[in-house]
């Protein structure tokens, strides 16, 4: 219940206005948000691959409502890989794209036109991009999208969320050589109907997906802080005799960053999802609806005059 009053939060334009002005310590979004610019995502990449992990860079922004904005985001990304391919952080870093944030929403073609634009940017850098999926009405318009991205750029990668009642089939389809998939829980206020409503059901669903992808011939990114999942991954890995450098670890910047460490110190591909941007507080919502104990530190934070 509180997830979801969480999550109808993130969409409200009244508490946003009310979140965003209020004397908000900059370490509070900066737990979960490597910073504004591109210099702050820059120096973070720096600092993560410097501790021998990997990174997956999302410029934040969604549901955008005009095709001028949308490019505006497709061209922060240019630049991003630009600037990362300089300074000699690919193929390490790569970035995530939210299809919304390029106009999915008001324009399919323009979405796909922007999307292409950047993977081909990311391909001159020596890396690629991921697609991130979003609430369920819009799983099939990505992965048409995803389909035809991959004609050209075939490592562009997907994401699947355990959360939703169909994802044990888009997983066998995307089991295949070549196919990089991350697997979340997922981060939206579903209905029934379509998604998994009880946790334990999600968990579940996750080890199912997981297997699915061990046993097929793609490379699967499992995206989980959740010790118990972090394990059985270890374990399914194992099980279905996969190297190390075969699949990955995926989790989210500021969130367990001592066991990303000790993943990647035990030989573990470990990457880090790292948001920049002002488009923050969808995000950092999300963020507090998938771990309500963080609530706690956010609103001693909000409150204080630091």
């Amino acid at each position: 219940m509180l997830s979801s009053l969480i999550l109808a939060a993130s969409r409200n334009g009244t508490v946003k206005k009310v979140v965003a002005g209020a004397p908000v310590s900059r370490n509070v979004v900066r737990r979960f948000v490597a910073g504004e610019s591109t210099e702050d995502v820059l120096t973070a990449s720096r600092t993560l691959i410097g501790q021998g992990l990997q990174v997956s860079l999302d410029h934040l922004g969604e549901d955008t409502l005009d095709a001028v904005q949308a490019r505006a985001v497709a061209g922060a990304y240019v630049v991003l890989l630009d600037r990362l391919a300089a300074e000699g952080l690919t193929p390490q870093a790569e970035v995530s794209v939210k299809l919304s944030a390029v106009g999915q929403l008001i324009d399919e073609k323009l979405a796909l036109g922007l999307a292409q634009e950047t993977c081909a940017a990311a391909a001159e850098a020596g890396t690629t991009v991921t697609l991130d999926m979003e609430d369920h009405t819009t799983t099939d318009s990505t992965l048409e999208i995803l389909r035809e991205l991959r004609r050209d750029f075939a490592a562009t990668g997907a994401v699947l969320q355990s959360y939703l009642r169909r994802t044990e089939g888009d997983c066998r389809d995307l089991a295949y050589a070549g196919s990089r998939v991350r697997l979340c829980k997922g981060a939206y206020a579903e209905p029934e109907s379509v998604a998994y409503q009880d946790a334990d059901e999600v968990d579940r669903s996750y080890v199912r997906c997981t297997n699915v992808l061990m046993s097929g011939e793609g490379y699967p990114m499992l995206a989980t802080h959740d010790p118990r999942l972090v394990e059985i991954a270890g374990e399914r890995a194992a099980w279905f005799g996969r190297p190390k450098d075969t699949w990955e670890y995926q989790m989210l910047y500021g969130i367990r960053p001592e066991e990303q460490l000790r993943l990647a110190a035990a030989g573990h591909i470990v990457r880090v999802y790292v948001p920049y941007g002002v488009e923050w507080f969808g995000y950092l919502m999300r963020r507090l609806a998938e771990r309500p104990a963080n609530i706690a530190f956010f609103l001693r934070a909000v409150s204080s005059r630091n």
